[in-house]
């Protein structure tokens, strides 16, 4: 409880100067409307970090879940015969090396062998590489299905290969996932005993690897961690693409996987509004290729925030989601809205601190006067000031405590500055239903200069030149603390240009 109530205390700080603003606006209409803002703005800050925060505290709770769920399971299951399984392996122009490598530790699953097919989807335009893929896959009595495009992406090909499976559940793995555990469909078939369920998903994490790699895992693992356990109790957890189970009555019912960029996330929502569930375990039984890129993660996230952003908007205008629970409608809504809160309304306060700090008649301090803090003006300035700015030190806290590293905490916290634009633009395309390169794995720095990083981060710069000019110009004209955190946030800016430059 003590974190959930940090949470909210840090929220606190916002509304806190939201009520400075407005008592300083002093009936000014302009200035009253930018507190106003200001105010929305730290509102939907306490709305989100509520939300993370009761994620956080139910998380504890879900091992005990979790058995019980397993247990009724087993008990109902009772089945003479182990249900059939497909394992599915999507690939496209991927290293052949890695998939072979990779299917070899598949084709060693613990389960009965007459109950097992496999298949490998290769969408790769690379004919020496679906030339490799198909003699491997000969060798191997594997099922090699290949498409001539790649319509629809991963969705497109995971319902061409529904075509070729008649099993009663599919196991689907990403090409660069290595399979740490053979007991994968041992421990996760029971579940399915309950016919209730539609699907298990295993927690997602890489392998070890850089400290900036080993921080992109932690990225993720904040929600396979804290949110995914909390939301498979409100029975919302998230398909999350592969190295999980699926239920194949399921995805007929519901008109196979949903042709969206985040196909995953619109599955595991249409499986609730069917009035199935899906379980979370957060063992980890295979392991995916480090992002050792920037430009990499930066696709990643790309392609996240557009998916999320038509989901968000799917969620909102279904009425399918009127049956639900208020609580599940919360858990998809604040899924959609996730990178959003992280990136959007980032930006938005970055921009709208600059008119408070000119804006707002703020006390001007004389340099000398710089550590003098006992007028309470002072004071309300560093709290509002700074306080938006510690909350987001936040998770650097929590990365010390439960990963037991500060500098990835610190590399995570400057990895979400650095994807605040992009991120934007990929929700700026999303509502505007323009078309995005998403899939595309091709690196988008080959080889990394100084040059390139410029070129690629030219909005990103000049957001942090204005930043910086404006900073300097405040403490010109003595405000001094407005300054000092508009050239804070300028530097915070910049950091995508050094992250380009020296991860590529």
């Amino acid at each position: 409880m003590l974190i959930v109530f940090a949470f909210l205390l840090i929220s606190a700080t916002s509304i806190a100067f939201s009520a400075y603003l407005m008592f300083m606006a002093h009936g000014n209409a302009e200035l009253m409307v930018l507190a106003g803002l200001f105010l929305a703005i730290s509102l939907i800050s306490i709305v989100f970090n509520f939300t993370i925060g009761m994620f956080y505290y139910n998380s504890f709770f879900y091992s005990k879940y979790q058995k019980k769920i397993l247990a009724a399971a087993s008990s109902a299951q009772a089945m003479k015969s182990m249900p059939s399984v497909s394992i599915v392996l999507l690939a496209y122009n991927e290293d052949p090396s890695i998939i072979k490598k990779n299917y070899t530790e598949l084709l060693k699953m613990n389960y009965p062998k007459n109950k097992l097919h496999f298949f490998l989807s290769d969408d790769s335009t690379n004919q020496g590489i679906s030339k490799q893929l198909r003699e491997f896959c000969s060798k191997n009595n594997i099922k090699y299905i290949h498409r001539k495009n790649n319509t629809n992406f991963k969705a497109g090909a995971l319902n061409n290969f529904l075509k070729y499976s008649k099993d009663d559940l599919i196991a689907i793995f990403d090409y660069d996932e290595y399979l740490k555990n053979k007991n994968f469909l041992k421990d996760l078939v029971p579940y399915f005993g309950d016919k209730s369920v539609s699907f298990v998903q295993t927690q997602k994490r890489y392998s070890k690897g850089s400290l900036f790699s080993d921080s992109v895992d932690l990225f993720d693992a904040f929600f396979f961690h804290f949110i995914q356990p909390a939301r498979a109790i409100n029975n919302t957890a998230i398909f999350a693409g592969s190295c999980g189970i699926i239920r194949r009555s399921v995805l007929d019912e519901i008109g196979g996987f949903p042709n969206n960029v985040i196909e995953d996330t619109f599955f595991s929502f249409e499986s609730d509004v069917h009035n199935y569930r899906g379980i979370f375990t957060e063992k980890i039984y295979a392991v995916g290729k480090p992002i050792t890129k920037f430009s990499a993660l930066v696709k990643q996230q790309i392609r996240y925030n557009y998916g999320d952003n038509q989901f968000l908007s799917y969620v909102v205008r279904s009425k399918k989601t009127k049956n639900l629970p208020f609580t599940s409608k919360i858990d998809y809504i604040s899924h959609g809205f996730g990178l959003n809160y992280l990136s959007v309304m980032l930006l938005l306060f970055t921009v709208l601190s600059i008119f408070v700090v000119f804006y707002i008649p703020f006390v001007k301090i004389p340099p000398q006067d710089l550590f003098n803090l006992k007028l309470l003006d002072y004071k309300l300035e560093l709290l509002g000031l700074f306080g938006f700015t510690i909350s987001l030190f936040f998770p650097v806290v929590l990365t010390k405590i439960y990963f037991k590293s500060l500098k990835k905490g610190l590399m995570i916290f400057l990895l979400n500055f650095a994807l605040i634009i992009i991120r934007t633009k990929a929700a700026i395309y999303a509502i505007f239903n323009k078309n995005i390169d998403l899939w595309s794995r091709n690196t988008i720095m080959p080889n990394k200069t100084f040059i390139q990083s410029v070129k690629l981060t030219k909005l990103e710069l000049s957001f942090s030149s204005v930043l910086f000019i404006l900073g300097a110009f405040a403490i010109y004209k003595s405000i001094i603390y407005g300054g000092i955190f508009l050239i804070w946030y300028g530097f915070m800016y910049v950091s995508t240009t050094i992250l380009f430059y020296k991860y590529g």
